[in-house]
């Protein structure tokens, strides 16, 4: 069986949920107040396990009692957590405030996420080279970033979210590029390209492919998403849905990318069932609560 190996952050998640979002200064009360298993490493991963890939993961988690919900979903949904580590340290936190309208605003705190370094993910390297896929986001240190992408023997699969520095050669390894337009951005000034702050998805998309990506998945939320390569450049529609919150709705997306790549499908056919997960997981509260299985009717486009 294909095996995907994500290598990437462990977060528990606390969500407040609001009316609108706070202005510089301003107090608001909210409601809620859950602590939910995130981290987009451990979001990516529980969306591809859900819907039947084999999946491994590499990180860490703190020993506190946050690693306990952190940790809930990848262990009940069948990932291999032999190489998650178990540090000395507080489990990687996300603040997150939830508006009416679904949309988030998020402040990270890594804690032992930021453990997975260069030496930690070489000590796991046989994790990573078995893996027909490995994905990768940007909520580790570069270090270990560019020691996972040096360990992938298949193919490397990138989302660089958030946006930090890394090393060239290991980000133009992606096959494909997965980000948004904002993302899309910053990736292209990090690799020393001229960007337009006007620039059309279609324009970004082209424009990393000039600068060294084979393929680039661009999501555009609502509008769907791009799929780019040397050949053509092909809109991928996505369902009208009725959101409820977009947390963790594009780490679906990637999940579930993967999951087709695995079967086999070309990369426009992956990122049609992608969009259609992510539109999904937006009409539920959190995000790996979100998630659709395999018996789960996703909507139409």
């Amino acid at each position: 069986m294909s095996k995907l190996t994500v290598v990437g952050s462990i977060n528990a998640d606390l969500i407040i949920r609001a009316e609108r979002h706070p202005l510089p200064g301003e107090t608001l009360v909210g409601i809620g107040g859950e602590i939910l298993a995130g981290g987009k490493g451990a979001n990516q991963a529980v969306a591809a396990a859900q819907l039947g890939a084999h999946v491994a993961f590499v990180g860490a988690v703190g020993r506190d009692a946050y690693a306990v919900p952190a940790m809930a979903y990848m262990e009940t949904s069948g990932i291999d957590v032999s190489a998650v580590a178990t540090a000395d340290t507080n489990t990687g936190l996300a603040v997150i405030t939830v508006a009416a309208d679904g949309e988030n605003t998020i402040v990270i705190s890594p804690g032992a996420n930021a453990l997975v370094d260069d030496a930690f993910v070489t000590a796991r390297a046989s994790t990573i080279a078995d893996a027909d896929i490995v994905l990768l986001q940007g909520e580790i240190p570069s270090s270990g970033f560019a020691a996972a992408v040096a360990a992938t023997t298949g193919r490397a699969i990138i989302n660089l979210a958030p946006v930090v520095e890394v090393n060239p050669a290991a980000l133009l390894r992606a096959d494909p590029l997965l980000a948004n337009e904002h993302e899309a951005g910053l990736i292209l000034a990090q690799l020393g390209q001229k960007v337009d702050a006007a620039a059309s998805p279609r324009e970004l998309a082209k424009g990393l492919l000039g600068a060294g990506f084979r393929s680039v998945v661009l999501t555009l939320g609502s509008a769907g998403a791009l799929v780019a390569t040397a050949d053509a450049v092909t809109e991928i529609p996505t369902p009208r849905i009725e959101a409820v919150d977009t947390t963790g709705a594009g780490d679906a997306f990637a999940g579930a990318l993967c999951v087709r790549l695995l079967e086999g499908e070309n990369l426009e056919d992956a990122a049609r069932f992608a969009a259609r997960v992510g539109a999904f997981a937006a009409t539920g509260a959190g995000a790996q609560p979100s998630y659709p299985t395999t018996t789960s009717a996703l909507p139409e486009v």
